[in-house]
This record gives C-alpha cells, structure tokens and sequence, in this order.
C-alpha cells in the first residue's frame, strides 16, 4: 500500500513539528528542549513516556495486546555549523544548525507514533526510542549503557536517514555492512624549541609530522589488505606560531574508517607502531589517542529483506535498492544494531529541494519526504506485529 491516509492527514503538522525543531537545534547531549518537546507529544498520544535514558534520550512505548515488542529509532542531535539558509524557520541560535537532518527524523517518528496511537493495528509492544548525541559523541553506547535493551526489550530494530540526491518516495538499503566504522585520533609529538636559525640546538616537531602524515599512508596501502575497504584521513596539522620559533609540540589530527573492527584494530596497531618509530628516528616523542567511536554498521539479513519489503510496498519495487553501495561515512545506531538484530534503510531527502548535501550550511530536511518516513516506520510495526484474524 502506498503512503498511509492517515499518516498523509497530518503531514501540515509533521511540518510544523519539523520546522519547529529545526529553528531550535541543540547538541549532543543538550537536547533539553527537544526532549520535552517529544515527551509531551509522545504523551499527548497516550504513549508512556521514559526521560534521560542517555542523558537526553526519550523512549515511548505504546502496547497493545500480548505479541513481540518492536524498536524503532530516530536522532535528534544538531551540529555545530552557522546555517546559511534563509527560511523563516532557520536556526534561531548562531553555530548550531540541523545540518544532517534529524529534525525530519524526529518528526517521523513522532509521526509513527501519532499514528500507531491512534489506530492501534497491531498485537504487541512499541518502543518509540529518540536518542540523543548521534554525531560521534556516543549517545548510542549512553542509552545502552543506561540499560536501553533491558528496560525497553526488542525483537529487532529498525533506523533510517534521509538521502540528499536520492528523489523522495524512493529507499535504497543492503544486507550486511552497509556503512563504515568510524575513529577519530590525535598524535602529539613532543620535541625541543629552539629559535629558527638554530635547529640543531632543538628537536623539530614539525619536521617529524611532516613525516608522520606521508608514512600513515602505508598503513592502507602496505598493512591492509587490497580486498579491505579502509581510509585514514589526516585532517588538521597544528604546531607554532611565529616565523622564527621552532616549538616544542606539534598536533595530527585526524580520522579512519573501515567496514571491519579487526581492521580498524589493525589501522590502530600500525598507527602507534609508526608514530613511535618515525618519532623516535627524528628524537622526538608522540602520544597517540585514537578513539574508535562508531562500529561498522551491520544490517542482519532477514530484517534487512523485511525493512526492504515493507518499503515496497509503501513506493514500489522499483523504488527500493536493496543493494545499495556502501558508505564510508558513519552511523552509531550501528551500537544498537550490534546488541538487536535489525536494519537500517536510506529514503530520498530530493534531488532538487533537499539536494545540499548532508552537514552543508545550506542544507535543510525535505518535508515531502516526511509521510513516507512515518509510513515505512508504522507500516514496519503493522507487518511484524499483526494483530490475530479474529482481533482484525
């Protein structure tokens, strides 16, 4: 069936929640206001509300009857990013903005939630669960960590994130690992200043991470398999501040992303090995943090056919791409993923409103892609939990 009727009823108010939140944006781990605001809706509803699971998070749970319980996820974390847009509802605090678009997200689920609230089609309990802190501060692992699967159990999980490029009313998702796993690090290396006429007397910070970022390209190219997607990213270079100054520190910065833990664990190894070994040939010293914060994540098969499915039968076949390209970006709904089986699917942000892409100053949510997010996320909870023929 294509996008449920009653789900398209309100999509003026799914609009209206969305915009709201997008003029609001907060933080990870500082989305006070976001949280009341799904709180009171979820409770509007008649769903039971659960605050602070995560710090911020919210979990809903609506029941009905005695079948499996169902999990379905949405973000609601902004980024700090000064918004260029001009829209009346644009972000009403300089440096935040909801650049990735998890204000829809949220407004989705909401719109799930209303909707399953209302019709009560299915035998079973729901957790409507709105995590905080998804951009790579670990709101994921702080809701687990805060017994999210013990307290709120699910039979499987469902997520999504909307596409910018792909047209609205399509889907694209695969089986397996789908997105990367992602670390950020930090290398500090230690040396000796000295003025600017005279290296000899000093040892030169700069000069060894100079050195330091061309050798970490061996690490993908001579440790990893060919076979093993992996990228390492040096993204900053910071060290000095005058002309004739050789300093003592210098700082590398950067990220690495692999679709395998083992290879990420590798790329960890093979960077320690060679910060110390091209630190200590120059003199110097280097303190490697490396922080693995999102795993790869990994779509469970059989969810993977349902999620691809059901979205089916909400657009067509020819809208789902049940084999899409990986992504080396990343996702810590992938934490859940590993602790439930589930899937998490893509839908079409636009290709022409919502085509800036993702963490773009001028990026902004396609509210026509609202009804179908609601729709994949109702009809998902319709299909795994039916109700029996003689409660229909």
């Amino acid at each position: 069936m294509p996008i449920l009727p009653r789900v398209a009823a309100f999509h003026d108010e799914m609009t209206a929640w969305r915009r709201d939140l997008h003029a609001h944006p907060e933080l990870g781990f500082e989305e006070h206001r976001t949280s009341d605001f799904v709180a009171r809706k979820l409770a509007e509803f008649g769903c039971e509300v659960h605050r602070n699971i995560g710090k911020t998070g919210v979990v809903g749970v609506l029941q009905t009857g005695n079948g499996p319980s169902i999990g379905l996820r949405a973000d609601m974390d902004a980024l700090p990013i000064q918004e260029a847009n001009d829209l009346p509802y644009r972000s009403k605090h300089d440096g935040r903005m909801h650049a990735c678009g998890h204000d829809g997200h949220t407004a989705m689920l909401l719109g799930a939630a209303r909707y399953l609230a209302e019709t009560r089609n299915f035998d079973g309990t729901v957790h409507f669960i709105f995590q905080p802190a998804e951009e790579g501060i670990g709101g994921a692992q702080a809701m687990l960590a805060d017994g999210l699967f013990q307290r709120f159990p699910c039979a499987s999980v469902f997520g999504m994130h909307n596409t910018p490029g792909m047209p609205v009313g399509k889907f694209a998702i695969r089986p397996g690992a789908m997105m990367a796993g992602g670390a950020f690090f930090d290398v500090v290396i230690r040396g000796r200043g000295t003025h600017g006429a005279r290296p000899e007397a000093g040892i030169d910070p700069v000069l060894t991470a100079c050195h330091l970022v061309t050798a970490l390209q061996a690490i993908v190219s001579r440790n990893i398999s060919p076979s093993d997607t992996a990228v390492v990213s040096i993204t900053a270079i910071e060290a000095g501040e005058a002309y004739n100054v050789i300093p003592e520190t210098a700082v590398i910065r950067g990220t690495a992303r692999t679709f395998d833990s083992s290879t990420m664990k590798q790329i960890e190894d093979g960077m320690r090995r060679t910060a110390a070994g091209i630190a200590a040939a120059h003199g110097a010293k280097a303190e490697v943090d490396f922080r693995a914060l999102f795993a790869p994540l990994v779509n469970n098969a059989d969810e993977t056919q349902f999620m691809a499915d059901v979205a089916a039968g909400i657009a067509s076949e020819a809208d789902v791409d049940r084999n899409r390209s990986i992504i080396m970006a990343s996702e810590d709904f992938s934490f859940m993923l590993e602790a439930c089986p589930g899937a998490y699917i893509n839908l079409g942000n636009g290709d022409d409103a919502g085509r800036y892409p993702v963490h773009n100053p001028n990026y902004d949510f396609n509210d026509a892609a609202l009804p179908y997010g609601a729709s994949l996320y109702a009809r998902l909870v319709e299909k795994k939990l039916p109700r029996l023929a003689k409660d229909a």
